[in-house]
């Protein structure tokens, strides 16, 4: 008798209950089946190189900001998992926090189209000037690296995840560093122009994360991205829908507000989230901030909708227009989180 496969008699039955097997068959399909994985695997080969690029975050984009050198301002990096390198934020510390051990609530200040590093000098004054006067609480203020022109949104193809990055990175290293109120009652989300579009869209899908949630003449608030600022800058509107978007409109109107706000607004009349929405009367948004806040009153999310008169598209201006109410808010949104944390 041979040596190898023929040991066993060609026609030798193998019983798997009663059914005989030919062994020549079954070895011909093995062989078969072999060869096919084989060449399936040597054909995936470029769908799996394809399939690895997608999703990986750009490094060579601006997630580490110049340092803005302000008083009471302190620069931090850390290294994010998400993006697998360095990330930065700006912070400013007011007087209180060295003055005893207290804990202080933080709020997250996101910034507009371009960036924010050039406006957290003023912004920063604003802040400071309010909170040694008794007008606003004293607080943290974060000012969040969301990158220039990314619409405070994990982009489709997975290269910029500013929005990962924030809720998953930049909320709990802020927790980490410093001594704050490390819980949803302990933090207001604010955010001007893209930043306000940020601070809707970011406010109403993680209403466990904050309580309250400030709109300042937010945008872009329009489905189709073809509001008047859209308009006059058509270069920054192709941009945007490629680099976050992959010039696919449908994934647009997913990440927008319009339609986050529907699926939230249950949670944030249950939860009492303190929201105000504020726009100047001569801001160039103001239409499609009063549309929006419309579409909030037909959803019925409770709401202080504002429009404040000789007030362009400025962030400074729009803050000093609003004066002692801007405290008044601030406190009515860390007592209601207080209220509902001692039920």
């Amino acid at each position: 008798m041979k040596s190898g496969i023929h040991l066993l008699p060609r026609r030798s039955p193998w019983l798997i209950g009663q059914a005989p097997i030919d062994c020549s068959i079954s070895l011909a399909l093995i062989r078969s089946f072999c060869f096919f994985i084989a060449c399936v695997a040597v054909a995936l080969v470029p769908f799996r190189t394809a399939h690895s690029s997608v999703g990986v975050p750009d490094l060579t984009l601006p997630w580490v900001t110049d340092e803005a050198r302000v008083p009471r301002v302190v620069f931090r990096m850390f290294d994010s998992k998400t993006i697998g390198g360095k990330v930065s934020y700006h912070a400013y510390i007011p007087a209180a926090y060295g003055r005893s051990e207290a804990r202080l609530p933080v709020l997250y200040w996101l910034h507009g189209t371009d960036g924010g590093v050039g406006g957290i000098r003023p912004s920063a004054k604003v802040f400071d000037d309010a909170i040694e006067a008794g007008k606003v609480p004293a607080m943290i203020v974060v000012f969040v690296n969301g990158l220039p022109r990314r619409l405070w949104a994990d982009s489709k193809d997975g290269s910029s995840p500013v929005e990962r990055v924030f809720i998953t990175e930049v909320i709990p290293d802020v927790d980490k560093t410093f001594r704050t109120i490390a819980a949803r009652e302990g933090r207001i989300l604010e955010g001007f122009s893209m930043g306000g579009y940020g601070a809707a869209r970011l406010g109403f899908k993680y209403p466990s994360l904050f309580a309250g949630i400030s709109i300042l003449a937010g945008g872009p608030f329009d489905l189709e991205l073809r509001g008047p600022r859209a308009q006059r800058n058509p270069l920054l509107r192709e941009q945007l829908l490629r680099e976050v978007c992959g010039n696919d409109p449908d994934y647009f109107k997913a990440i927008s507000p319009w339609f986050i706000a529907e699926g939230a607004a249950a949670a944030l009349r249950d939860q009492k989230t303190a929201i105000r929405h504020v726009v100047g009367a001569r801001d160039d948004t103001r239409d499609l901030n009063r549309q929006f806040h419309e579409r909030m009153a037909s959803l019925r999310i409770p709401h202080d909708y504002t429009e404040l008169p000789d007030v362009g598209h400025d962030a400074r201006a729009l803050l000093m227009a609003l004066g002692e109410r801007s405290g008044e808010f601030y406190r009515r949104a860390l007592g209601y989180a207080r209220a509902e944390a001692t039920k």
